[in-house]
């Protein structure tokens, strides 16, 4: 068992302790922690790793959340043997067990929503609650159907437009004239890392739709209502393949809620959670 001071800083932040740590594999993972309360482990999207974000800060109001970089993304390295989710999955498996923490709420957004759901599917005790929003990962339509729209084909205009149904959110987050060398590395970083995992079967696993019956713990999927990359209807496929989950529009969102409508976000996941609490 790894001693899980190596692992994370409590109460870190940005700004704060460095959030480098080894973790299981040999990663030098970037994980950082907010609040405090019940532990909450939010999987960032394929874009950004938003620790520091108003999202994360809201939760954190109410939960110790866990904020980590996946492997490859951000500052956290990558094992030349990891070319999948899956091999995502079982390390944030193993990093829970080492972290000894248990009755987790897993939050997962977009790509990170496609990781918690293959956590989910292998049933982890310490899981107690699930949270996806517009998460990526299910294959609902034929061969020749594009189920998620080809995000490495578009420009970065189009990106926004896609990801984000704010038109100035979508400019300013794509802007990357005013972004640090150091910020553009994490950019190019984390769209190499997305390639990586996502390439082929593209942002997708053909074999999840028929396992998603093996998630056993109250579900949230959460949808933007403007979703730009994958479709209401993909959205409300995901619930429905998933026993007993619940499915919320997030109004005036795209793919990111988590960015764009932060604080309803938070407090539909904190409802969701509370209900569970009280029950």
């Amino acid at each position: 068992m790894t001693d899980t001071s190596t692992l994370v800083a409590p109460g870190s932040d940005r700004g704060g302790a460095d959030p480098l740590r080894m973790a299981p594999y040999g990663v030098e993972l970037e994980l950082v922690e907010r609040g405090s309360g019940p532990p909450l482990l939010l999987l960032h999207d394929g874009w950004e790793v938003r620790a520091d974000g108003p999202f994360a800060g809201a939760l954190a109001e109410s939960h110790r959340v866990l904020v980590p970089a996946h492997p490859g993304f951000g500052r956290s390295s990558v094992p030349a043997a990891f070319d999948s989710v899956e091999d995502l999955a079982y390390f944030y498996l193993e990093l829970v067990d080492e972290l000894g923490i248990d009755d987790v709420v897993l939050v997962g957004c977009s790509f990170g929503g496609w990781i918690a759901a293959e956590i989910a599917v292998r049933r982890p005790t310490w899981l107690r609650r699930l949270v996806l929003v517009d998460p990526l990962g299910l294959r609902v339509g034929g061969v020749a159907d594009r189920d998620i729209a080809d995000v490495w084909a578009v420009g970065r205009p189009a990106l926004g437009r896609l990801l984000f149904h704010d038109a100035g959110l979508a400019e300013r987050e794509v802007e990357y004239a005013t972004r640090s060398d150091e910020e553009l590395e994490v950019v190019a970083r984390n769209r190499e890392a997305l390639a990586r995992y996502g390439w082929s079967p593209y942002l997708c696993n053909p074999r999840l739709a028929r396992r998603l019956h093996r998630v056993a713990v109250p579900t949230l999927v959460a949808w933007g209502a403007h979703d730009g990359v994958v479709s209401v209807d993909y959205g409300r496929a995901y619930a429905a393949a998933i026993p007993g989950a619940r499915f919320a529009l997030v109004g005036e969102a795209g793919h990111l809620p988590h960015v764009e409508r932060p604080a309803v976000l938070a407090r539909l996941v904190n409802e969701f959670v509370d209900e569970g609490a009280q029950s």
